[in-house]
Parts: C-alpha cells; structure tokens; sequence
C-alpha cells in the first residue's frame, strides 16, 4: 500500500484572500522602489523621488577598447591612459583629444602628473612606469620583476609610490627611476593607494581583500580590515580621517561588520585574481592577471566600508550585484562618491550614509571618477567614454520604470502621482503595456501624456504587463520637477481555479484533525470563510494519519491566480452511471472524508469542482475541476461456498470457494481448536483475485471441540467466517 503523507501546510488552511474585484495597486515611493526602473538624466533622492540629475557634458575621446585611467596637471589638461592599444592622450581646454605618448604595453592601467610637467604612466601587462615630458617623448622609468602596476601617488618627499600585482606589493622610486620595495604582502596583487593626512599610506589588496596601513618613514605595516571579499580596489579620506574602501569580487565567507583596529599582517595567504575575458583574449599564458576591470555584463557582488578613526570598520552600502570601481571624497557636497557596474550607476553617500543615485551612464560601468574642483570627469566602460559632471541640474531628463508583471491580463485604473513642479518646470508621465516581459515592438506606443496628479485614466490598452514613465523639464539649472510618489491602480481579468492534485486514500486511511486533541476525522466537518477575512496565518502541523473503518478519504490542491477565496464541491459517479452526484458542495478544506457504508458498493469516479464564487460577484465566478479514479465502495463480506469437510483416518481434508463482488480474495486463514490459527493459500498459490479454491489436509489435534472455523478476508478489509461440525 502507497504510504502517504500529509503536512497541514500542504492543505492550507487559509480563511480568506483579497478579492478579486478590488483593484490592486503598484507604488512607487522608495529608493529602492525607483532604483528598480532606468533612469536617463534622472537622479534619485537618498528618501525616494526622481529629480534632475546634474549636468554632463560628454567629451568626444578618441577610438580605443577601453578608457582606463584619467589624470590633470594644474593647467586642466587632461590626459587618458586607454588600453587595449596602450596610448596616451592629451585633451586640452577645447576637448579635442591628441595622442601624446605611445608605450609599448597593453593597457595604460594608471596616469599621475608630477612636478614641472612631467606624466607618469603605470601599465600592464608587462609592469612598466613611464616617465613622459612632452608629447612623443618618454621614457621607461622603472621595470619590476611584477608584471601589473595598477596605482601610482606622489609621497611627500617627491618620490613615486607604484601598486604592484602578479606578486603584490609596493615600490617607491625616485625621480632618477631607481626604486625599491616599501612593502611586500603575501597577497597577488595591491590594487589601490591612499595617503592620508598624518603621511600613512593606505593599500587595498587583491586575493584576500586586505586594507593595509603602512605608517610613514618605513614604519610598521598592519592590516587595519579584511574585508570578506576578494578585492579592496579604491580608497578615499573624508576631512575627519575616516577612511571609505570599495570591496567586490566573490565573497570569501560570511562574517561581522565591526573588527577590532590594527591586526599583524597575516601570512600563507595565496588567492588569485580573476582575469578578465577581453584581458585572457590579449595576455599571453601565464600567472593569473588582470582583476575583471571592464568586462561586459559582469555581475558581482560589492560593497562600500567605512573604517574609523577608531578602527572600527562598517558595511554602509552593499549590492549583490553591484561592484563598485571607483570613489573619492566631495568635500563641497559632504558625501562620498562612487561609481559601479555593471549599470553604469554613479551614486552618493552622505554623512547619514543613506545612498542617493546621482547618475546612470549609457555604458555599463562607471569606471573611474577624478574630482576637479567642484566638477569630476568620469571614465566609462562598455562603450568607452568620457564626460564633466558639473553641479546644478540639467534641464530634462527621462525616467522609465520597472516593467510591471500583473500575472493576468489586467484592465489598467487610474495613475496618480505626487510632485513639486517649480514655475518654468514641467512634468508629464506617460505608460505603454503589452504581453511580453520585455517590451518591444508587439507593445503599445506610449500614450498621451497625463498631466493631472490627483488622478487620469490609464490610456494603455488591456494587457499583463505596464510600465510607466516620466519626462522631465526645465528651465533653471537651480531647480526643477521632483517626482516623490507613483501609483497604478489595476484589475485582474478573473482567471478560472484550478484543482492541480487529485489523491484518493487508501480504504479506510483517514488523518486526525490537528491540533485537536480527541481524535476528530479531518475532513468531515468544513466551515467556509467570510470573503474579504484576512488569511489565518498558516499552521505547519503535521497531521496523524490512521484507519477508520468503511471511511474513505479524498485530497486535492487548488489554486488561483487572482488569489481568490475558493470553494469546493465534491461528487462521484458509479460506473455505468451517467449522472454525477453531488455528495458536499460548499466546501473549504482541501481534503474530505466520508463514511462509505451510506453508498452502495461499487466502483466510482471523484469529481472535485473549485469555485471563486465567494470572491467575484454573480454572474462573473469560474470554476475548474478534475477528476479521479477508481475509488471502490466495498462493505459486503465476501461468500464462502461449496465448504465440504469430511473426516477420515484422523485428519480433516477441507475445500471451499471463497468470491467476492468486487475486491481480491487476499487472506484465508482455518482454525481447529485447542490449537491456533493457520494461514492458508489457494490451490493456484497466490490470493489476487476475486474467486480463489481452497482444498486443504489437516491433522485432528488431541483435544479437538469437533469444529473447524474458516475465515476469510478481502482487499477492502471485509471478512467472513464459517464454522462446520466434524
């Protein structure tokens, strides 16, 4: 027999659910309810709203894979470091880029200006510095045994601080191009370099995610954090000394976000870096490379750690697919900015660490961000540009929100919104639906603009998914529209239920209602719920199944995709019958018992019907149903005939029919007293059928009453016994 089992969580006790004639409603209100949609021009408020981003003014670079590094002299003369061709470029005042130095490398990786002109050029993937004084003229500086240089800063006294990787650590070389190492880690690769205000020197690691501290004048060397992930790769001070780090890559291991201050510098660890697809596809074979700078699509987790004066380190923004490649400080605003992939977002930090999204960029990652007075440039990736971020506002923008998913087709309600729309600023949200996720050319054009925020009517026509936006203008780059709230009101077309699963126990096999402690029957007594009730919370109790005689128990899972409150009707048909009868038709549960003894036996099918009646108003309920068998009826005891007993020689030979309606013969069993009862077999060895011969040999045991006792039982648990004289 199939031994089943039944949670109380699997037949869900639910009191009620919305109906399905109430609208629903999609908001949008939080940060993150508006970081899920796209934005163009648009920025988000650290509490929610869509505003005007800052103006960005895209500068015209030149042809290369990628932009990966950005200096200034004092002059504003910009300078971008590109890779995979390994040039450099001059960008004056008129933005017009020329090329101003060739290496002989890869990737220009990091670009510093120095004293008097001079350009410094880090790259890979052979680790050389470039020491370049005008265009066309340079020079090789300084070549490590280390094969990436992935940082440079000046130090105070004038020299050059180079991150290295393939084997981490840090050099420092002086302007003649003699250099020697400051530090060693354990660690592949030191990815980033700060000097602070006291003159220590921060670095972030590659392979462990280690923050390093190296106090000036060749002082000691601590881990001041370990971050659990694989790369620190940018760092920047605030007035106050606290320090902000940018961590991404696979996450090592779940662990706290407070650590105590300066820790020894660990050793034996030996973790690789990831190499990037377009730096695997120019590299030659060899150690592990590039950290995944610019790789297209790329989605892994990042966070942003504040490290105090104190030591104490601190998780204040985290995305699990996110990196963060770039950050500095803007004293001006008094917020920590940072750029990330791979949805090209530039996003704030301020002093409550509550994050607000600047910017999105067209590419998908904000690569890396220089400060230049109040402005920055910012170097993006996938595909390659370069822009000046200045402040204010622009004056338009455009916001398009997530694609939302009614599940059904919908009949779409009123949109209204909440606003402050400054004088010469204008506002005006528009919606598009269709019937694929994504929307594309089988989607509606966007309607005509509303303009009305206490409430319009959504001109979309009917469909499963919408999605809205919002337009943005202005005529001020002080001020413009701030959108706070959006709302959607909808209509779910009413979906038929469905009955999903079917079961019919065992004969006899009922469960015990829990939690009820005097053994009810579960399924004999059902109560249906009011429609509009809030769901019971749902109980996940384990309901104790046993036997009750001539009960037979049914099971089945309904659902709905409005999430309407249903109801069940359950009826059964004999066979050869045309009719249905209907045994129990307004039903709660989702399982039903019943005595059989009140039917006639025979073979029938079971007919579960799910109605939302409950939750539609007349006229406009559904119903779905499904259908089981066989289920078997079967009270009657099966006949014993042609019993024949004779008695000959000190032994009984005994032989009989046992036959039975409808179930197998499955137990025969004799008994002859004083001794004890014995199975017996059919003549054809095995009892499966409904008519089965028995003939049997059996010694008169001493003592004997003169009476031989035959019993006989059928698959339904149904017995019949005789009794015959001797």
């Amino acid at each position: 027999m199939k031994r089943a089992r039944l949670l109380l969580g699997a037949v869900l006790l639910l009191a009620a659910a919305a109906a399905a004639v109430a609208p629903r409603q999609w908001t949008l209100r939080t940060f993150d309810d508006f970081l899920r949609g796209k934005s163009e021009g648009i920025a988000i408020e650290a509490d929610g709203g869509l505003a005007l981003a800052p103006p960005e003014d895209k500068i015209d670079g030149p042809s290369e894979d990628f932009y990966l590094s950005w200096a200034l002299d004092s002059d504003g003369t910009g300078y971008l470091g590109t890779g995979h061709g390994g040039k450099i470029y001059r960008l004056g005042k008129d933005g017009k880029a020329e090329l101003y130095f060739q290496t002989s490398e890869m990737d220009v990786t990091c670009l510093l200006t120095g004293p008097k002109g001079v350009l410094y050029a880090g790259t890979s993937p052979n680790g050389r510095i470039y020491k370049i004084t005008a265009p066309g003229k340079g020079q090789e500086l300084f070549n490590p045994e280390e094969r990436y240089i992935w940082d440079l800063v000046l130090s105070p006294a004038g020299s050059l601080l180079a991150a290295v990787g393939e084997s981490g650590g840090i050099y420092e070389i002086s302007p003649e191009g003699s250099g020697r190492p400051v530090f060693k880690s354990d660690q592949n690769h030191i990815l980033c370099l700060k000097l602070g205000s006291d003159g220590a020197l921060t670095a972030g690691s590659g392979g462990a995610g280690l923050v390093y501290r190296l106090e000036k004048n060749g002082g000691k060397t601590v881990v001041v954090f370990e971050t659990p992930f694989e790369e620190v790769r940018a760092a920047a001070f605030d007035p106050e000394g606290n320090l902000y780090v940018s961590a991404g890559g696979t996450i090592k291991a779940p662990r706290g976000e407070a650590v105590s201050a300066p820790a020894a510098v660990p050793g034996g660890v030996d973790v690789s870096i990831a190499v990037s697809a377009a730096a695997q596809a120019a590299v030659p074979a060899g150690p592990a490379a590039a950290r995944p700078a610019v790789v297209a699509g790329l989605k892994e987790p990042g966070a942003v750690y504040r490290i105090g004066r104190d030591g104490l380190a601190r998780r204040i923004w985290f995305s699990p697919e996110e990196q963060v490649y770039t950050l500095f400080w803007n004293e001006a605003e008094g917020k920590l900015y940072f750029g990330t992939g791979p949805k090209g977002r530039l996003y704030t930090l301020d002093r409550r660490e509550k994050a607000a999204l600047l910017l999105q960029s067209e590419a998908e990652q904000a690569y890396a961000c220089v400060p230049d007075g109040p402005r920055f440039y910012l170097l993006s990736n996938n595909p390659a540009g370069l822009s000046r971020i200045s402040p204010g506002r622009r004056l338009s923008g455009e916001y398009q929100g997530p694609v939302w998913d009614a599940n059904l087709t919908s009949q779409w309600g009123r949109i209204e919104w909440e606003a402050v729309v400054p004088e010469g600023g204008a506002l005006q949200i528009q919606s598009r639906s269709g019937n694929t996720a994504e929307p594309g050319p089988t989607w509606s054009d966007w309607s005509p603009p509303c303009r009305n925020a206490d409430g319009e009517p959504i001109l979309s026509p009917k469909g499963r998914y919408l999605q809205v936006r919002a337009l943005f203008k202005s005529t001020s780059a002080e001020s413009g529209p701030v959108l706070s709230k959006l709302n959607v009101n909808f209509l779910q077309a009413n979906a038929a239920p469905e009955v999903t699963r079917l079961e019919i126990l065992g004969p006899h096999e009922v469960y015990l209602k829990p939690p009820d402690m005097n053994e009810a029957i579960w399924g004999l007594e059902s109560r249906l719920p009011d429609a509009g009730t809030k769901p019971d919370e749902i109980r996940m109790i384990a309901a104790k199944k046993t036997e009750r005689r001539g009960f037979r128990t049914i099971v089945w899972d309904g659902q709905d995709e409005n999430g309407d409150v249903l109801e069940y009707a359950v009826a059964l048909r004999k066979d050869g019958d045309t009719n249905w009868r209907t045994i129990e038709d307004r039903w709660a549960e989702e399982i039903f018992a019943f005595n059989t003894v009140h039917y006639p036996d025979g073979i029938y099918q079971v007919k579960v019907t799910a109605s939302d009646a409950l939750s539609n108003p007349e006229g406009m309920e559904k119903t779905g149903e499904r259908t089981a068998g066989p289920l078997l009826i079967d009270n009657a005891a099966p006949e014993i005939r042609g019993l024949e007993v004779v008695r000959a020689e000190g032994r009984l030979t005994v032989s009989f029919t046992a036959v039975d309606a409808f179930s197998p013969v499955t137990d025969a069993r004799v008994l002859l007293r004083p001794g004890d009862w014995r199975v017996v077999f059919p003549e054809d060895g095995i009892a499966d059928s409904k008519s089965e011969s028995y003939k049997l040999r059996l010694a008169i045991p001493n003592g004997a009453d003169g009476l031989v006792t035959i019993l006989v039982r059928d698959a339904a648990g149904n017995a019949a016994a005789v009794q015959r004289a001797f």
